[in-house]
């Protein structure tokens, strides 16, 4: 925690500060601490993809081995690579481009609207929650149009397949304190 807090103070020295750098669009919060610390504990993308790193693991247990310490050390670079998927996958699908704005218009809509005065429904006030779901009811016809199910299941099996190839073949980063192990012979 300390490390982190010296971390945003030399960036902000710098001129820096991972507040600044967020979009502003992410409202404070959870969402937008949890962005923060990604962030904050996001590794070196020169050694993430440092080509002179990857090899072949010489058996299963330096596999199993460097996929749960690549995971553990690359933990945000890795979210970030499936953000990135994502990004690409909304990008080069109009459709789906065309869905996504049909949901949050009708959002932004149901927030300007409870904005002025409460929403109401056949003589009944519609809590927020039942009037997200309204827009997600709304724009569900556009997602199952531009094939928004076969889109999650692409973005699941290319994070899968990029991170796990990933930290299958790149090499172990040396830890400090880290004891010496003999392989048998």
């Amino acid at each position: 925690m300390a490390a982190e807090k010296d971390q945003q103070k030399d960036a902000e020295v710098e001129g820096l500060s991972a507040t600044t750098l967020l979009p502003k669009l992410i409202p404070s919060g959870a969402g937008r601490e949890w962005l923060e610390r990604r962030r904050a504990t996001i590794r070196p993308w020169g050694s993430f993809v440092d080509q002179r790193r990857f090899s072949r693991p010489r058996n299963l247990g330096e596999l199993c081995q460097r996929l749960v310490r690549n995971v553990e050390y690359y933990q945000s670079n890795y979210v970030f690579v499936f953000l990135g998927l994502i990004l690409y996958c909304v990008a080069t699908s109009p459709m789906l481009l065309v869905a996504l704005a049909v949901f949050f218009g009708a959002c932004y809509i149901l927030y300007l609207r409870t904005l002025q005065s409460k929403f109401v429904l056949m003589g009944r006030e519609v809590t927020p929650a039942h009037q997200y779901a309204l827009a997600g009811t709304v724009s569900f016809p556009f997602f199952w149009l531009a094939g928004a199910g076969s889109a999650v299941f692409w973005v699941l099996g290319a994070t899968l397949v990029v991170i796990g190839s990933h930290a299958a073949f790149h090499q172990v980063e040396a830890v400090d304190g880290e004891e010496l192990q003999m392989e048998p012979v």
